[in-house]
């Protein structure tokens, strides 16, 4: 739980603007291994060299905004001032060292150039000191030589138990004096709660006992330590107290199908928090004051209906409410409890306003918006409504932001382009988290602060990267002590783990779709199998980082293609519009257009190509077996949807306010009966030859057990074999060890018995 860091759609839209084009005859040519590609011998300017190389040696297609930001880590300052100008070999030398990640204590051209020689980067070519189009495709194969510098022998086989199982204790987070140590470790095969004294010997203490289902996530109420469970996967989190020997665990909201969440710890006030409970209506939560001692709850504000959160100021007073009907929605605000709520913000159909925090005195609240504009940006309004913005990103939405509650100011507000990169709002945080970067010798897209004490000496740091699971930290800014907590999964070789490659292409209609690409380690990226991987949501989108499912999939020799296809969250609003009512249509075409771009790069071998994805991405599973069946060898379905109209009908309760979202964005079962008729692949069983795989829990409440249900009935009725996993304890994704394990070996079979 990263605690004060205010959260915001996690997203990201690249905007087209003027760098280095190239034609497609530059592409094929910088992807062509060859050496006898007939071209027009012509001197080469520096721009069109740099447009090739970025084509050659990354996977940025589509992006122009990704192609720039990459050429200027290439060229720095005052070099290559005037691009029309031919290309010299030590300056394509100095770009090419850069682009091989090869620089070292270079500071000359004539340096730069001894380097790329030594690479091997001009190999077959003349003494000539300009380069002409022929010359760069050579150029480009040695250099691609140099980068690839495989064996194509792969690298040993890692068990599905050592990706899967229980990676170790995480989650780490400071009780609020910074004398104790939480985390989550398991026990009895179950991620349970353990305490630790700080600058003390004695052995960590476990507070909780869960044998029938992991903990969810802990926090403390001054020293009063909880925890969030629930049962089989049902969703309804439920929380607990605990004593700091375990001895005495209490479900402090013991009700029946209801689930809880925190609002407030409400700092100042003893022993008591606000949480938001649909205790009397399924469908709504309304807030109450919980006793963390006792269970007492108290209604604190009842929902009419149409809440969709709530705010509380400093004090711990609810003064701020988002009313909506799912589509259009109003900020609603009051002086005090004693109050009616009455308009403060109105928001149109795709307007996002989202209250984080008031501000200290209370005369401000701290929001994320795109009201007025396309891109999320991190504001203030005042009580009148009237807006101040403090973080916006030219190029992306802002991701979250670091706001010191003690401090009343923003530290730094955090925003996504290929990785997570910041923008420090405070010297003095900025120069420590510099510190801290530069004591553990990490890109600042590795580092994370995780927690941190209300003083602000004390803090819980992370670092993790594509290859590493992570590792936590503990920072001692008085003493300027760094202590290693612990590292996730530390039977995993970084060394073996494959690295994640961000990527851009233009789908069929012009849009800029973004992504990533593994690799498998130390094999040619040529002809290989393929997993693409839809996500979930599908308002939600993959990012830059470690992903278990994806390493071991690229440890078994598979590329695997994650695409942030339109209606990804947090890549602006007209791309998240993009996606409405497309589900099985544009949306699919985006994942499609992916395949291919990865079979036209000469990556993946077309007749090898499997799709797997879950709950949205297991949709996308099955609208691309019915609506491309030509196109995957193999295909595996966990958790998705086969039939819109069932889902639609049985969303849990309590996205009751969000159903007119669902018929904005998905489509109304009466007035888009036809569409959703086509989008929805139990309907179209019969154009399905692709083999299946389906897996499902049996306590899903978002994606109901009859969704595979109906899938498997209908192609068994057709005689066609389908491989099915039910999990009676588990929900939407299986988290029990045993069953994660089971499903992920039975996966790897599957795929490799089709694609290998």
């Amino acid at each position: 739980m990263k605690k004060r860091f205010l959260t915001a759609s996690l997203a990201v839209i690249l905007t087209a603007s003027a760098v280095y084009p190239v034609s497609m005859q530059e592409v094929r040519a910088a992807n062509e291994t060859s050496s006898q590609v007939e071209v027009k011998e012509e001197s080469l300017s520096a721009k069109d060299f740099l447009g090739l190389t970025v084509t050659a040696l990354t996977f940025q297609h589509g992006s122009e905004t990704m192609r720039q930001q990459t050429i200027d880590k290439w060229v720095k300052g005052e070099e290559l001032k005037d691009l029309s100008l031919h290309i010299k070999r030590d300056e394509a030398a100095r770009i090419l060292v850069r682009a091989l990640n090869k620089e070292e204590k270079e500071a000359t051209l004539a340096e730069y150039q001894e380097k790329a020689n030594k690479l091997g980067l001009f190999n077959g070519l003349s003494n000539s000191e300009s380069i002409s189009k022929q010359d760069a495709v050579k150029i480009l194969n040695n250099a691609k030589n140099v980068k690839n510098g495989v064996s194509n022998e792969g690298v040993k086989e890692i068990s599905v138990e050592d990706f899967m199982k229980n990676p170790g204790s995480f989650g780490y987070s400071l009780s609020p004096d910074g004398n104790y140590i939480t985390y989550s470790a398991a026990w009895e095969n179950r991620s349970n709660v353990f305490v630790k004294k700080m600058n003390d010997d004695s052995e960590p203490v476990r507070v909780s006992s869960a044998t029938d289902r992991d903990i969810a996530g802990s926090f403390w109420k001054d020293n009063n330590l909880l925890y969030l469970k629930d049962k089989g996967g049902d969703e309804n989190f439920h929380i607990y107290s605990t004593s700091f020997n375990g001895n005495e665990e209490k479900d402090l909201t013991p009700y029946p199908n209801v689930t809880v969440g925190l609002l407030s710890d409400l700092q100042g006030v003893k022993d008591e928090i606000l949480i938001m409970m649909n205790k009397e209506d399924a469908k709504v939560f309304d807030v109450y004051k919980l006793n963390v001692k006792t269970g007492e709850t108290k209604h604190v504000a009842k929902n009419p209906g149409n809440i969709a959160s709530w705010l509380a100021d400093r004090d711990g007073n609810i003064r701020i409410a988002v009313a909506s009907d799912g589509v259009e929605g109003t900020v609603l605000y009051r002086e005090t409890e004693k109050d009616e709520f009455k308009p403060f913000i109105e928001m149109a159909a795709g307007d996002e306003v989202t209250p984080l925090a008031f501000s200290k005195d209370n005369k401000h609240i701290y929001a994320t918006t795109n009201k007025g504009r396309d891109k999320v940006e991190f504001v203030k309004y005042d009580l009148e409504g009237k807006e101040e913005v403090i973080m916006s990103n030219a190029e992306v939405d802002v991701a979250g932001v670091l706001y010191s509650a003690e401090q009343d100011k923003l530290l730094y507000g955090a925003y996504l382009t290929d990785k997570p990169h910041y923008q420090f709002f405070d010297k003095s945080f900025e120069e420590l988290f510099r510190k801290i970067q530069t004591k553990l010798n990490v890109e600042e897209s590795e580092l994370g602060i995780n927690d941190y004490n209300k003083e602000m000496t004390k803090f819980i740091v992370s670092v993790s990267s594509d290859t590493v699971y992570g590792k936590y930290y503990y920072y001692d800014s008085t003493t300027d002590e760094l202590t290693e907590l612990a590292t996730l999964s530390l039977w995993l070789n970084p060394e073996e783990l494959a690295e994640m490659h961000p990527i851009s292409y233009k789908s069929r209609d012009g849009l800029t779709i973004n992504g990533y690409l593994t690799l498998p380690k130390n094999k040619d990226a040529k002809n290989l199998p393929l997993i693409v991987n839809p996500h979930g949501g599908p308002w939600a989108r993959d990012v830059w980082g470690f992903n278990p499912e994806v390493q071991l999939l690229a440890n078994r020799g598979y590329a695997v293609l994650q695409v942030n296809f339109r209606s990804s969250t947090g890549y602006g609003k007209e791309f998240l519009d993009a996606g409405n009512k497309q589900w099985g249509l544009k949306i699919q075409d985006d994942i499609t257009d992916g395949v291919q771009w990865a079979i036209d790069q000469g990556i993946a071998d077309p007749e090898r190509v499997g799709i797997y994805g879950a709950s949205f991405g297991g949709y996308a599973t099955l609208a691309g077996i019915t609506k491309t069946p030509d196109l995957y060898a193999a295909a595996v379905d966990y958790v998705g949807v086969s039939n819109i109209f069932t889902l639609l009908d049985t969303i849990p309760p309590y996205w009751e306010t969000m159903r007119n979202m669902f018929y904005e964005r998905v489509g109304h079962p009466e007035k888009d009966k036809e569409l959703l008729t086509e989008a929805s692949p139990v309907f179209h069983v019969d154009k399905i030859k692709t083999p299946l795989f389906v897996a499902q829990g049996a306590n899903d409440p978002r994606v109901n057990q009859a969704e595979s249900d109906q899938i498997v009935k209908a192609l068994r009725e057709r005689g066609v074999d389908v491989e099915y996993m039910l999990k009676e304890n588990e929900g939407h994704g299986f988290h029990n060890e045993e069953n994660r394990i089971e499903f992920y070996n039975a996966m790897v079979k599957f795929l490799d018995s089709h694609l290998k």
